[in-house]
C-alpha cells in the first residue's frame, strides 16, 4: 500500500510564498499536486515524472514549480505570487502503473 503524507500548507497573505512536500512510502512514476477550493472540482497542478518531465495547470505556470527528490521519495511545490483564488486544499497525487493514489491534502489560505 503506498502511503502519501503532505505538509507545508498555512495561512499566507497575498503575494506570499510556500512550499509543499509530500513524501511517498516509495517510488512512483508520476507525481505531483491537485487541488480543490470550496465549491469547486478538484483541478490538477502539477505533475512531474520521475524523469523530470513537468506539466502545469495555465492558471498557475511561471508562479508554481514542481520538483521532486527521488532518492527522498520526495515531490514538492514551490507557490510563489500567491492570489486570494489559489485558496484550496492541496492533495498530492501519484500514479504508477495504472494505479491512482491520494495524499489527505494540506490546506493553503491566502488572505488578501
Amino acid at each position: 500500500q503506498v502511503q502519501l503524507v503532505e505538509s507545508g500548507g498555512g495561512l499566507v497573505q497575498a503575494g506570499g510564498s510556500l512550499r509543499l512536500s509530500c513524501a511517498a512510502s516509495r517510488n512512483l512514476f508520476t507525481m505531483g499536486w491537485y487541488r480543490q477550493a470550496p465549491g469547486k472540482q478538484r483541478e490538477l497542478v502539477a505533475t512531474i515524472t520521475n524523469a523530470g518531465s513537468t506539466n502545469y495547470a495555465d492558471s498557475v505556470k511561471g508562479r508554481f514549480t514542481v520538483s521532486r527528490d527521488n532518492a527522498k521519495n520526495t515531490v514538492y511545490l514551490q507557490v510563489n505570487s500567491l492570489r486570494p483564488e489559489d485558496t484550496a486544499v492541496y492533495y498530492c497525487n501519484a500514479k504508477n502503473w495504472g494505479m491512482d493514489y491520494w495524499g489527505k491534502g494540506t490546506l493553503v489560505t491566502v488572505s488578501s
